[in-house]
């Protein structure tokens, strides 16, 4: 028997008690925010009661030959994390989910995860840490990995309960929380634009390839370019602020993309492309303008067409970054998670995401970007005023002007003191 509390899902409810793998399952979606597809998640459970902890949620290779060192990179991954933030965990729950191919059964695609599977209990077992159950969802159905009785868990598999009849589904109603559908469409209102949008956009981020980046390399207009690309995030901010959309489904999607040009959203990629430009952005993180600034994110996001994919990590990650900031834990993983896809080495994203995972508490983060606002607004801080220091030679020691020399002021007996001076002479 397992117990599910408002720390591990987005129910604020009292304690939901989840007993055997069906409504394990069933409660998947509402433990990571979504529907899943094609992922292996990881649920650390604490204490005698079983609460659920950290959760850990990585895309399934296709290639088995890199199953074992996944499963002990995600297993070292969640135990190191849940040590840090509430104690080592007592156990994992595992999910391996994977809809079926064409001409593919579910029941075979448990199958052939279940080296996955059980590279995984291995992998936590030998961090002392056991895996209470590994449960595969596949086509509808679900099958454990880990219980032998044929009575509960056939080999053909049990099917997953009717949308919004289990004991998560009321909960999540009662507490006004609606699922958002499946991985895959979330994933899809990130996607590059196609057709002619899709060109169009891509003359254009042609053209402003060829103006921009020779400016970008000159280090004395790179500071220029970061001015006019955050001043340009402004103006476009302000113009959605200006028209909000009717939906908040796909519809929204097009609706902000009107609203913003191929140009701008040309000169905006490429200008976020800065390390330190980019950070500015994210400090539209709190508020009315987080939610604008979400909007303008996933609108760049889908303009990076053929060819300028990899510019789509610095929208994702900022989209990424403020659904963590604004409490949206499962739509910052799908954001952070293609941000790795179009650039795997992304440091920005691969922080991110790991933070995320652990659920660390933004607000560390948040404070940073606030204190790095007021310094920026302040403006740079005047150099201290100090008085003019002689003139001191790199070969020898200064000497002193000879009497009468030219360039002395007036002749000085030799008989009178050595002063050192604290000004030049005239």
């Amino acid at each position: 028997m397992t117990r599910h509390n408002a720390f591990t899902g987005p129910v604020p409810a009292d304690q939901i008690t989840l007993r055997g793998p069906g409504e394990l399952a069933d409660a998947l979606p509402y433990v990571v925010g979504f529907h899943p597809d094609n992922a292996l998640v990881l649920v650390s459970v604490h204490g005698a009661s079983g609460r659920f902890g950290g959760r850990l949620r990585i895309g399934i290779p296709r290639d088995p030959g890199e199953w074992e060192d996944l499963a002990a990179q995600v297993a070292e991954c969640l135990v190191d994390g849940s040590i840090r933030c509430e104690g080592r965990p007592d156990g994992i729950i595992v999910f391996l989910c994977r809809e079926p191919g064409p001409d593919e059964t579910g029941e075979q695609v448990m199958d052939r995860l279940q080296p996955l599977a059980h590279q995984v209990r291995t992998a936590c077992g030998a961090l002392d840490v056991p895996v209470l159950e590994a449960i595969c969802i596949s086509g509808g159905r679900h099958w454990s990995y880990c219980c032998p009785d044929r009575r509960c868990c056939p080999p053909e598999g049990t099917p997953l309960a009717l949308p919004g009849t289990t004991v998560m589904a009321a909960a999540a109603t009662f507490a006004g929380i609606r699922m958002r559908g499946t991985q895959r469409e979330l994933e899809a209102r990130l996607a590059p634009l196609r057709g002619a949008a899709a060109a169009a956009q891509e003359r254009a981020l042609d053209r402003a390839s060829a103006d921009l980046l020779p400016r970008m390399l000159d280090g004395a207009t790179k500071e220029q370019i970061a001015e006019e690309t955050i001043a340009l995030v402004g103006k476009v901010l302000r113009r959605l602020a200006d028209a909000p959309p009717g939906d908040c489904g796909p519809a929204a999607d097009d609706w902000d993309d009107a609203l913003v040009e191929d140009t701008e959203a040309a000169a905006l990629l490429l200008g976020l492309q800065d390390r330190e430009t980019r950070d500015v952005a994210a400090e539209w993180m709190e508020g009315e303008e987080a939610h604008l600034a979400l909007r303008l994110w996933r609108a760049l996001a889908r303009r990076c067409v053929a060819g300028y994919e990899e510019h789509a990590a610095a929208p994702l990650s900022l989209a990424g970054w403020v659904a963590w900031s604004t409490g949206d834990e499962p739509y910052a993983r799908i954001a952070l998670s293609l941000a790795l896809r179009a650039d795997p080495g992304y440091a920005f994203a691969e922080l991110l995401h790991h933070a995320c995972n652990l659920q660390l508490d933004p607000e560390t983060l948040r404070k940073c970007l606030r204190e790095e606002r007021r310094t920026r607004e302040r403006g740079p801080v005047p150099a201290p005023r100090t008085r003019p220091r002689p003139a001191v030679s790199q070969t020898g020691p200064r000497t002193r002007p000879k009497t009468g020399a030219p360039g002395s002021r007036r002749s000085r007996p030799d008989r009178r003191p050595h002063h050192r001076t604290t000004g030049s002479a005239e």
